[in-house]
């Protein structure tokens, strides 16, 4: 079979300018689509999977193994896990076992002005910083007990709706109808703990009226092991407590989400099939003027499946070049763009994964959207595409 010249798939794009433009601006925006959809549901996955350790386990009330924030457990229980369990690590006698508290609260820049969105409060004490160390400051300090001092996360301030500035060093802000002040920010990339505030732990059970915690979350060493844990949360039925590890815990999470994720899947894939029959219509008229140059090339020798590769060729080129610019400008305008979800936020994972199926997606386009027309053209005898307008 003789194939048509690639340069002539080539030279056949500037034929028509207004054709060209419409076909590269259609895939790029539709790759562009897909490549933010792609990027959302990684950087909600990787978010919520990346926040969880396999050495770190919670202990939670019993009946509050899916939220953290519903679960009530005695503050002496971290101290009593640290005296009866193995295996627990520690480092120049400071045992890895955090005491926490996690709270969903509306924050205001004042007293009466309140945000819309609820972001987690974190009430923690030194060894959170042990416990979770992806956590870093990377401004100012750690906060004081008895000071009303808070440290905010990277995108506690879009999880709220708000300026980052509104969140800098030396600002206040009002939650539990107490002005804290902002002595801190920290980062925790691609963790949820990234859109959190965390405060003194005894500050946060005084302004919330409370003398219990919401889970402890201690380290194993290489020694350590799981089932000593749930060992002894089950020794302790008086204490009502859950053993989970924390991996598990945001694993579960992350399939709470699936729907949000499938959602977001079809939506795209809904708009990606408008992409494409807006493409085919684009052919269909482009290729409809064509058909005279059909029935020449046949006329010419040329096997019908050499002109439908030569159309694909040109369709398909045409979208890449739409894809290539539409993965650039992702790059630019959506590579770590943060996102609010339910209670946290996180930032649009735009890793490679995401880029190879926003190009893949470009090359089907061109393939999807030159065939059918081809096909239709190369139906007529070419005595009657000779004869066409």
């Amino acid at each position: 079979m003789r194939i048509l010249p690639f340069d002539y798939a080539i030279r056949n794009l500037g034929r028509s300018p207004l054709r060209l433009a419409m076909s590269v601006v259609g895939s790029m925006l539709v790759v562009m689509l897909m490549i933010a959809a792609t990027a959302f549901v990684r950087g909600m996955e990787k978010s919520l999977a990346d926040s969880g350790s396999d050495r770190n386990v919670i202990l939670l009330g019993a009946g509050s193994e899916e939220s953290i924030e519903r679960s009530e457990i005695k503050a002496s229980v971290p101290t009593q896990a640290a005296a009866s369990l193995r295996g627990v690590r520690s480092t120049l006698g400071q045992t890895f076992i955090s005491s926490e508290i996690h709270m969903a609260l509306t924050v205001g820049t004042t007293r009466d002005e309140q945000s819309k969105a609820q972001v987690v409060v974190r009430g923690v004490d030194l060894p959170a910083f042990l416990v979770h160390p992806q956590v870093r400051i990377t401004q100012g300090r750690s906060m004081n007990p008895g000071a009303n001092e808070i440290i905010v996360g990277k995108l506690a301030a879009t999880r709220l709706g708000m300026d980052d500035a509104q969140l800098a060093l030396g600002k206040t802000i009002w939650f539990d109808d107490i002005q804290w002040t902002i002595v801190g920010r920290f980062t925790a990339p691609n963790t949820v703990m990234d859109a959190e505030i965390w405060v003194p732990l005894n500050d946060l059970k005084v302004s919330a009226k409370r003398d219990t915690i919401s889970c402890a979350v201690l380290t194993l060493d290489d020694d350590g092991e799981f089932e000593d844990v749930a060992a002894f949360v089950a020794s302790r039925v008086d204490l009502e407590l859950v053993a989970v590890r924390e991996s598990e815990y945001y694993a579960k999470l992350v399939a709470f989400y699936r729907p949000v994720r499938v959602m977001i899947w079809v939506t795209v894939a809904l708009i990606a099939l408008g992409g494409i029959l807006g493409g085919l219509n684009t052919m269909y008229a482009a290729f409809a003027a064509r058909v005279r140059e059909v029935g020449m090339l046949q006329s010419l020798g040329f096997a019908r499946r050499a002109i439908i590769l030569s159309f694909m060729q040109e369709a398909a080129l045409a979208s890449m070049a739409g894809a290539l610019i539409a993965a650039a400008a992702s790059l630019v305008l959506l590579d770590g763009v943060a996102i609010r979800f339910s209670m946290g936020a996180f930032g649009l994972q735009l890793d490679a994964i995401a880029l190879a199926i926003g190009l893949l997606t470009g090359m089907t386009l061109g393939v999807i959207g030159a065939l059918p027309p081809a096909v239709r053209c190369l139906r007529l005898p070419i005595t009657e595409a000779l004869k066409a307008a």
